[in-house]
Parts: structure tokens; C-alpha cells; sequence
């Protein structure tokens, strides 16, 4: 009752001041009209929404005003950023970036051998995949902190979208090969093409609450995989989901599990484990965990050749081919079904290898401040897996794991890639025989330690309390990973993302709005309870564009508040509603559906006698409710700058008619 009494007294005041600046002109303020911008030029228009769709950073800007020299070396700087910082390279970089690349070697070596293995590849190709692709990367990314190699997510989707194609990897092994080259060529190709077209933009359609549930889900699926070498077991599911892997390895517990592997493969789990405890308590011991998996595949490759436990069924890698890349072009299909399979897989993994690499880059790019440009790391990217397909490799991209530990170890820029780059080398053209009595359970121990991390719990947790749409986007793709497949439950997380972006478009916000104490501000009054609604005003704001997939919401849902607010008028015996202002600022544009369903919120208006009212239209809707004639039709002097405007030239005939 006393808000009642406060609001009809605060009204009184804003009548009586407005009704007197009404009779008495020359003191009324002077009331600005909404400006309707120059008509441009149809072309510089089209121009300028181009330029600052695709060329928003403005990348030509370092060219201008330049002589033909210096663009031309600017265009070399361009493609390859090592040109431009390599000037200013110094020893004391050299120091940091070598430390850093021994130290993710130590572990890149041991992770590519498990990693081939996700994707159904002899070991060598992991290692290939960290040889030529850093160095390819370390001349033309712009990255200082990524390292380059394979990774446990992209793997295991290659592995699993091959799977589909070429059922048995082991029997088809020439062919299953020839179709990861060329799934890895396309991939290349999709990453340069989306980098040369500055389509970048794209990626950004995977929502990162669908990218946590994906990768937690794939964290799972690829742990569960790793318990046929954990248990020794021979005969083991194709198949990626729970239900399966679990019946597979329950079924086999009376014959098929090795007690001697598991022995092996928990204590090496554990001492993993532990390292990784030791780098998170101590951050001046990150190198613990960095070099733990190095020790556990020396330690455990020496115990088994010591006591011939492969002869007790412990199974080992037996064979790593010695010797760097040979050449795979011929082997890269560019014609026929098994080209469009690859091209179709290619395009899956290209897009899930650039989110992990580009979220990667963004973060340490952001801890070091300086600028990583996004559609650069694509060509870069693109390009390394374009040459790493024709040289024996598969799909490559930044690994978190190996990018936190070079970041740790002090990297100063990608020489640290090129230094890893060289150890893989020599361990290709020296070592890897030395890797034939290596237990495959200290692979898949390596491989649970390093994906644990991917289930993020904090993630999910914080974003269950900002958005719960988004959680259920998570969990979407995460139960998709886990409970049927890899591609499936990426399916799930790009259509739950669009469907969440197709429900802000075609279902926006819209709001009533209330006069602050004292101000002449209108805001929301749900968030701002003390906020006053005007007697005879209804005040809308509208929170989106208005174009033909909201239009007819957005009009239908005015007249709800309208009718809303009408009974309650009615109940409290408050003035009549006759206007309706429509806020607009938030409206940052408007096409031929909207403005149509304007002219029908016109009409339906009139035959209630509420006039129609706008508030501060921005410059691309003033134009076109202007070319549409809808100015006219409404009359120009019923659109205003301001809602404090546009109210006070409402109240004080209100005020005539109430007295």
C-alpha cells in the first residue's frame, strides 16, 4: 500500500513538473531528436561488412605506406613468423628453449608410442608425427608455447572414424595406412583453407561447455581402452562405449587377464601418478612428471628383458621401425570412395585438432601477454599436416600436456619444437630398437596418467552454476563419448550448441522496464525491484536483433506483456494503458520480417488505442524504418532519443486526462 501511495506521489511530481514545463515552452529541455545517418554508398557498405567480418584484426595495416622492399619482406615475416623474431634470438633464449625441448621429449617419446597405438598405427608413426610437423610448425606458427605431436583426443578419433571404414587395422594395414594419410591431408587441407579464408570464426561454434564434456567423455573412453595392455588381455572389444569395453574385459577375467601385467601396470600407474602429486604440490618440480614416463618406459622395458617375462604372456612392442619418415605420397588417395572416407574424417579431425590447439595457444598467449592470431595457427597448422601426410605422419596438433610442460620448463619460442624435434630424430634413427621389449602396460599406464587430466571437474562444476543450458550441453556430449562413440557424442555436442544459439536467436530476451528513484533512468524491474512503472506507459525493452526467426515472437510476446499489464491495471484501478514504448537500443538491427511484424504490432495496437512509441533506434534500424516508410507511418515525431523522452512527452497528457 505504501509503495502504491509512494509511486502515485512520485507520479504527481513528474506530471506537474512536466505539465508545467508543457505550458511554459521556453523552459522545457531541449529534446534531441534520433539523427538518421548519411546515406552510404551500397558498395563501401558491402566493403566494410566484409572487411570487418573476415579482416577484423586488420592484417594489411603493417603494409601501408611501405616500399616494395620492405612488403615483400613483411610478406615473408608474415608467412613465417621466425623470420621476424629470430633477429632478436639470443643464447639466453637458446638455454630456455633448450631445457624445454629436452624435457618434452623425454615425454612426447614414450606418449607417441602409446598414442599411435589409440589410433590403431605401429609405434613409429607416433614418433614420425613428432618429427616433422614441430619443425614444419616452429617456422610458421605464432604460437611461443605450443608443442606440437599427436594427441590422445585426435588419435583416438582418427582411430575410431578408420575403424568404421577398414573394420580390422591389423589385416588391412597397407590400406587402413593409406586412408589415415590421406584423412590427414584433407585435414590439412580443411585447416589451411579455413586459415587462408579467415574463417577462424567457425570453431567458435563448439561451445566450451560442449569442448569440456567432449574431452572429459574422450578422457574416459580413451582410459577404458588402455585396460587390454593394463590387464594383459588378448582378445579385446573393437568397440569404443562402456557397455562394451566393460563386458569385454569381464569376460575374459577368468582366462584372459595377466597377473604379472597388472602387477606392472599398477605400480608404474602409481609412480605416475605420484609424480604428477610431486609437480602440483612443488611447482619448481615440474620436470618430475615430465621425465616420470621416460623412467617408467627404461625401467620396465630393462625389468622385462632381465627376466623374459614376455615369455609369461607379458605383452611388449616388439618392433619399432628404425630410421626417420620415409615417403608416403603415393600412398595419399586422391581419387575414388576411399578419398571422399578420407576427406570426410579429415574434416572431423582437422576441426577437433584446431579447437584443442587454438584453445591451447589463446591460454599461454594470454599468460605471457602477447597476441596469437588465430587464423595464422591455421595455416601453420594446415600446412604441417598437409607435409606430415606425405612424409608418414597423422594427424598432429598441440598437446596440452607437453605445452604446459614446455611452458614450465621456461621456453622463450618455438626452438624448443625444433629441439624436440631433433631428439625424436636421433631416438628414430639410434634408439628405437632399444624399445622392443617394452611393455605395452607401461604404454596404456602413461596414456591413463596423461588423459586423466582432460576430465575437468572444476569446469563442469562452475559451469552448472553459471549456466545450466550449457551443463546440459556438457553432459550431452560427455554421456555420448562414454556410452556409445567418439563421433556420436561429438555430433551431440555440436547440435546442442547450435540449438543453443538458435534458441537465443529465435527466442531473445525482452523486459519491462521501471523509472529509478530520483533518475531518469528505466531499467529492468526485475532486477531493480524499486523500480516505478509510468501510469498508462508499458515500457518494453527488446535484448536482440529483430530479423524473420524472432519477429513473430518478439511482437507476440509485447502483446502478452501488454495484456499482463492490462489486468493488473484493471484489478488496481490505475490509468488505462495508452502507449507502449519499445526500448530499442539493444536492437542492432532489423530486416523486412521485422519491421512486418512492427507494422502488425501497429496495427493490433491501434485497435486498442495505444499509441505505438520507439526509443533510441540505432543507426542501421532509424535507416531502414525510414526506407520501409514505418517512420512515416507511425510519425517520425513518435520516435525519441531517450525513454525519459519519450515518457515525458506521454505523461503530460496523461496528466490532463487523469485530473
Amino acid at each position: 500500500m505504501s509503495s502504491a501511495v509512494h509511486s502515485t506521489q512520485e507520479y504527481d511530481m513528474d506530471t506537474r513538473s512536466l505539465s508545467s514545463s508543457h505550458r511554459h515552452p521556453q523552459d522545457a529541455p531541449y529534446v534531441h531528436k534520433v539523427g538518421l545517418p548519411p546515406k552510404q554508398n551500397l558498395f563501401k557498405e558491402f566493403k566494410a561488412t566484409v572487411k570487418e567480418t573476415f579482416f577484423a584484426d586488420d592484417p594489411l595495416r603493417s603494409f601501408k605506406d611501405q616500399p616494395r622492399s620492405k612488403k615483400f619482406i613483411l610478406g615473408l615475416q608474415a608467412i613465417f613468423p621466425i623470420l621476424e623474431w629470430g633477429r632478436s634470438y639470443s643464447f639466453a633464449k637458446f638455454r630456455g628453449d633448450l631445457i624445454a625441448g629436452l624435457t618434452i621429449a623425454s615425454l612426447c617419446i614414450p606418449q607417441d608410442i602409446g598414442y599411435a597405438k589409440l589410433a590403431n598405427l605401429d609405434p613409429q608413426y607416433g614418433l614420425y608425427s613428432s618429427f616433422v610437423p614441430p619443425l614444419i610448425y616452429a617456422f610458421m606458427g605464432s604460437s611461443r608455447d605450443i608443442a606440437i605431436g599427436p594427441v590422445a583426443v585426435v588419435s583416438l578419433l582418427l582411430g575410431t572414424l578408420l575403424q568404421s571404414e577398414i573394420a580390422d587395422p591389423v589385416a588391412n594395414a597397407a590400406e587402413y595406412r593409406r586412408l589415415a594419410f590421406t584423412a590427414t591431408f584433407f585435414a590439412g587441407i580443411t585447416q589451411v583453407t579455413l586459415g587462408f579464408l579467415r574463417l577462424g570464426f567457425l570453431i567458435d561454434f563448439l561451445s566450451h561447455a560442449a569442448i569440456v564434456g567432449f574431452m572429459g567423455g574422450a578422457a574416459i573412453t580413451i582410459a577404458l581402452q588402455q585396460l587390454k595392455g593394463f590387464l594383459g588381455i588378448k582378445k579385446f572389444t573393437k568397440k569404443t562405449d562402456i557397455v562394451s569395453v566393460m563386458h569385454s574385459v569381464f569376460a575374459s577375467a577368468h582366462h584372459g587377464w595377466n597377473w604379472q601385467t597388472i602387477v606392472m601396470g599398477v605400480s608404474l600407474l602409481s609412480f605416475l601418478l605420484f609424480a604428477k602429486y610431486i609437480g602440483k604440490k612443488n611447482k619448481k618440480l615440474f620436470w618430475v612428471p615430465a621425465i616420470a614416463p621416460l623412467i617408467s618406459v627404461i625401467l620396465s622395458t630393462f625389468f622385462v628383458y632381465i627376466t623374459r617375462a614376455d615369455k609369461d604372456g607379458v605383452q611388449i612392442v616388439k618392433h619399432i621401425e628404425k630410421g626417420i619418415n620415409p615417403s608416403s605420397v603415393n600412398q595419399i588417395y586422391f581419387s575414388g570412395d576411399h578419398m571422399l572416407k578420407g576427406v570426410r574424417i579429415g574434416i572431423v579431425a582437422a576441426m577437433i585438432a584446431l579447437t584443442e590447439a587454438i584453445a591451447i595457444g589463446r591460454t599461454f598467449a594470454a599468460m605471457k601477454d602477447y597476441q596469437l592470431d588465430g587464423n595464422k595457427e591455421m595455416v601453420a597448422l594446415g600446412t604441417m599436416n598437409i607435409v606430415g601426410s606425405m612424409t608418414s605422419c597423422y594427424v598432429a596438433t598441440g598437446s596440452f600436456s607437453r605445452s604446459a610442460v614446455n611452458f614450465m620448463s621456461g621456453c622463450q619460442t618455438a626452438v624448443s619444437n625444433i629441439v624436440m624435434s631433433i631428439v625424436v630424430f636421433l631416438t628414430l634413427q639410434f634408439i628405437t630398437p632399444l624399445f622392443k621389449y617394452t611393455p605395452n602396460a607401461v604404454l596404456s599406464a602413461i596414456i591413463i596418467s596423461a588423459v586423466i587430466g582432460l576430465v575437468d571437474y572444476d569446469a563442469a562444476y562452475l559451469i552448472w552454476k553459471i549456466d545450466k543450458f550449457d551443463f546440459v550441453a556438457c553432459m550431452g556430449a560427455f554421456f555420448g563419448v562414454v556410452f556409445v562413440s567418439v563421433e556420436i557424442g561429438l555430433l551431440i555436442a555440436v547440435s546442442i550448441s547450435f540449438f543453443k544459439l538458435l534458441l537465443q536467436v529465435t527466442r531473445p530476451r525482452t523486459a519491462i522496464l521501471g523509472k529509478l528513484p530520483r533518475t531518469a533512468v528505466y531499467r529492468n524491474i526485475l532486477q531493480y525491484p524499486e523500480a516505478t512503472k509510468v501510469p498508462g506507459v508499458l515500457i518494453v525493452r527488446v535484448d536482440s536483433a529483430i530479423y524473420f526467426s524472432n519477429s513473430n515472437y518478439i511482437k507476440e510476446r509485447i502483446l502478452r506483456w501488454l495484456i499482463d499489464e492490462e489486468e493488473l491495471v484493471n484489478k488496481s484501478g490505475q490509468p488505462k494503458i495508452q502507449f507502449l514504448i519499445v526500448e530499442m537500443s539493444p536492437v542492432t538491427d532489423i530486416d523486412t520480417s521485422g519491421i512486418h511484424a512492427l507494422e502488425e504490432l501497429y496495427r493490433s495496437l491501434q485497435k486498442r488505442e495505444i499509441q505505438l512509441i520507439l526509443a533510441n533506434p540505432g543507426p542501421v534500424v532509424i535507416d531502414k524504418l525510414h526506407a520501409s516508410d514505418f517512420a512515416q507511418l507511425i510519425g517520425e515525431d513518435k520516435i525519441f532519443l531517450t525513454v525519459a523522452n519519450a515518457v515525458a512527452a506521454c505523461s503530460p497528457k496523461l496528466m490532463v486526462e487523469v485530473v
